[in-house]
């Protein structure tokens, strides 16, 4: 209904800059916003609790999902070739969607191609990762099973599971929460609105993407870096020490 609401007060609103009618008729006060709870925010040792806790083949996942912001449909879909390792940035050209018959194909991103600077601290965290897990060459996906096969939400849902409830966080956090944390840390460190909403991919972002520079968004990343390595990240899970999935 919440939804509804805001596509017709939209229409209208454009009924009334056009001159068709005098005045908008949706005034109810509230009625476009959604009543819905505050989602948690993780320490920066509380992620890094989590990718320790979730084993090596899907730590990266929730590392660049907390300082990255990007959706897990757009993980799924990311390729060798979208990460840049020496301009530290991850490029998202498409994102992983489901058919209902359980079919799995790349669409376009919901904010069209964009490219998210990575802290300096998870480049070894990359690393360490592309040379042990992605599907081969540089259309290999970077995320995929234990068996090879791309990696479904489905599928990765029990190991989220367990890996909250080792880490002890939350039981209601969600994976989706990751990206709500990034966003949270990312204000901390600085970023406005519009560099919040251009870094997190919102579809209203596209003409913000024309005013934040890769060095302002390279900025970012060093400070939530700075995050990293103050919260106590990228110390007991360590690449180094991390053991192969068997």
């Amino acid at each position: 209904m919440v939804k509804a609401y805001q596509l017709l007060r939209a229409l209208l609103n454009t009924a009334v800059d056009d001159e068709l009618i005098r005045r908008n008729p949706c005034w109810i006060k509230g009625a476009d916003r959604y009543d819905v709870p505050e989602r948690p925010v993780l320490t920066v040792a509380e992620v890094f609790g989590i990718a320790d806790a979730i084993g090596p083949r899907y730590r990266l996942l929730v590392l660049l999902a907390a300082f990255t912001t990007l959706r897990f449909g757009e993980l799924a879909a990311l390729r060798r070739k979208d990460i840049d390792l020496s301009g530290r940035v991850v490029v998202v050209r498409r994102a992983q969607a489901e058919l209902q018959n359980g079919r799995l194909f790349d669409k376009a991103p919901a904010a069209g191609v964009r490219a998210v600077s990575v802290p300096a601290e998870l480049v070894d965290e990359i690393r360490h990762h592309l040379a042990q897990y992605p599907g081969p060459g540089q259309e290999g996906h970077v995320f995929v099973g234990p068996q090879g096969g791309q990696l479904r939400r489905s599928n990765f849902r029990d190991d989220w599971i367990k890996a909250r409830k080792a880490a002890g966080v939350a039981a209601e956090l969600h994976f989706h929460d990751l990206r709500h944390t990034g966003n949270t840390l990312a204000s901390a460190a600085g970023a406005s609105t519009r560099e919040l909403m251009t870094r997190m991919g919102h579809s209203s972002s596209r003409a913000a993407l024309m005013h934040m520079t890769s060095d302002r968004d390279r900025a970012i990343a060093d400070r939530l870096g700075s995050m990293i390595r103050g919260g106590g990240g990228a110390a007991s899970g360590s690449p180094e020490e991390a053991s192969a999935d068997t």
